[in-house]
């Protein structure tokens, strides 16, 4: 008798990938690919890869975005969607506190696409590498039986010295975080409902009205360069950084986890939009689970040493959300009443 959850082949059970999930899967499959180069500094495990290259450390990115689960055609444009399969993949190389400069594009399609709905894709793809001052220099074409797949590979420097890892956290450290959080996630809760009333009758007309924020930020969000550019002019390099990409609370723990630390976050300093609280409201949800669970944010995510804070306590843009502390205090989440809960990972799940 086969058990739920598992299927057996003779006499061996085998293992469901939701069992396992992306990360768990990751780490199974690559748990014996030793470097064999010397010129690999850093390989799987981190926003991007790290190679030495001369002065220089090459950094590389690669992310894919398949319809049907990163995206849904039926109310995602293509211009927008070439645009985000960019800088998904740039916020990568941001996160390592480098520079991109490169990217390469490959995509698969169906039949059911034209010449004209690739060329709005590309319209999207080179827009984001104008204003990324990126270069599109490569990638390759495929027929799918089934929608489309986009594969996208992002290439940037960075001096030795400047290299953030999400592995570098301290104790004591302040965590910090870029922009605002949980208006992806109900810019696609806003979008899901419209197509689902749309489905059942044609004859009604999507209600996005006023919801531009959350609908933009789902749709077309943006890599945070200018953050960088923020702390560099402070003279700030943060101790640990990662992009947020499956929600704060997981990205987090992922920091949190490869640094051996633990950390205290102030519910009350998460910063969340009036529109995504307002959206939050409608549908009945606990504003605070979609900035910590909702996943797509795109924002940076990273600790700074408490010598170097100082500029940034009142500095519109970034939020201080709390301290890295001692690994036996756990992971906890400080409520407004002053209630601690244990903070997990209930991030988007690609797998």
């Amino acid at each position: 008798m086969i058990e739920q959850g598992s299927e057996k082949t003779g006499t061996k059970q085998l293992t469901p990938i939701s069992e396992l999930g992306e990360f768990g899967l990751i780490k199974h499959l690559t748990k014996y690919a030793n470097h064999q180069n010397s010129s690999t500094v850093k390989g799987i495990g981190d926003d991007a890869a790290i190679i030495k290259n001369g002065d220089h450390y090459t950094v590389v990115s690669t992310d894919m975005l398949v319809e049907g689960i990163h995206f849904d055609l039926m109310y995602t444009p293509l211009k927008h969607l070439g645009y985000k399969s960019i800088v998904v993949n740039l916020s990568d190389i941001y996160a390592m506190n480098a520079e991109p400069e490169q990217v390469t594009v490959s995509i698969a399609i169906s039949s059911k696409f034209t010449v004209e709905a690739l060329e709005e894709l590309y319209d999207g793809i080179l827009t984001a590498c104008k204003n990324h001052e990126v270069d599109l220099v490569g990638g390759d074409t495929s027929s799918s039986r089934l929608g489309m797949v986009i594969s996208v590979t992002a290439i940037g420097k960075v001096k030795e010295k400047a290299i953030t890892y999400r592995n570098t956290a301290q104790v004591g450290d302040y965590i910090c975080v870029s922009g605002d959080l949980g208006a992806a996630y109900l810019g696609l809760q806003l979008l899901e409902r419209e197509k689902r009333i749309f489905m059942e009758n044609p004859q009604i007309q999507p209600q996005l009205t006023g919801n531009d924020y959350i609908i933009q930020k789902q749709l077309r969000p943006e890599a945070r360069k200018d953050i960088l550019e923020i702390l560099n002019s402070y003279k700030i390099q943060p101790t640990a950084m990662i992009d947020i990409s499956d929600g704060l609370s997981s990205d987090l723990l992922h920091i949190c986890h490869d640094s051996n630390v633990g950390c205290r976050v102030m519910e009350e300093n998460v910063p969340i939009h009036q529109a995504s609280y307002q959206m939050a409201m409608e549908f009945n949800l606990n504003p605070i689970s979609c900035a910590l669970s909702g996943g797509e944010d795109y924002e940076l995510l990273f600790t700074v040493a408490p010598d170097d804070i100082k500029p940034l306590e009142d500095l519109h843009g970034i939020a201080i959300i709390g301290r890295i502390t001692e690994l036996e205090k756990g992971y906890l989440l400080v409520g407004k009443t002053g209630r601690e809960d244990t903070l997990t990972a209930q991030g988007w799940k690609h797998i």
